[in-house]
């Protein structure tokens, strides 16, 4: 399975995780601990040992974590509205930024590898405290929703004037110029 990238941050992508958010076509894409290695696997840092099961419990944290980084993200775009957030979501961020985190490390070939004892505990650690940071820091004014109206995936807007509308190019704005020669 291949996941979602290129929202411009790591938390981004990870509550990318979840499609068509809050409709009845809502779909999960970490249902289970295979789902949720995959993803660290393609997204994190450092991937799991192939074959090690990720509990249950770690799988309903992460999607947890995932609605409170999205509740806090949302509360960013609106604008200094982090106060808002109610206080268990916020303590469940801070709670997972806490943990331990990838640690990267120089090997003799000069490359940097990056290793941690639980790969997907320590990159979910690694998402919170990307989101704390990105919420917290003028980064936050450039978080921009998909103007396809079927995403509205939620992205950093890294382009110089600021004006990116879509969550890729190569999906929502792709569509949306295919739609508009239909048009005309």
């Amino acid at each position: 399975m291949l996941f979602r990238q290129g929202a411009g941050r790591l938390c981004l992508d990870f509550i990318r995780t979840l499609r068509h958010r809050g409709t009845a076509q809502a779909e999960e894409d970490l249902p289970d601990g295979p789902a949720l290695s995959a993803w660290v696997a393609q997204c994190g840092p450092v991937a799991p040992v192939p074959g090690s099961v990720v509990p249950a419990a770690i799988v309903r944290d992460a999607q947890q974590l995932r609605e409170a980084v999205h509740a806090l993200v949302g509360a960013a775009r609106r604008g200094g509205g982090l106060s808002a957030v109610p206080e268990e979501q916020r303590e469940r961020v801070n709670q997972a930024a806490a943990r331990s985190v990838p640690i990267p490390a120089l090997i003799e070939t000069g490359e940097r590898r990056w290793y941690a004892n639980d790969p997907v505990t320590a990159t979910l650690a690694l998402i919170a405290r990307d989101a704390l940071d990105l919420v917290t820091s003028p980064a936050a004014e450039r978080l921009r929703e998909c103007a396809d109206p079927s995403c509205h995936a939620v992205f950093l807007d890294a382009s110089r004037p600021g004006s990116r509308r879509w969550c890729s190019m190569d999906s929502c704005g792709n569509r949306a110029k295919k739609q508009r020669r239909r048009v005309h």
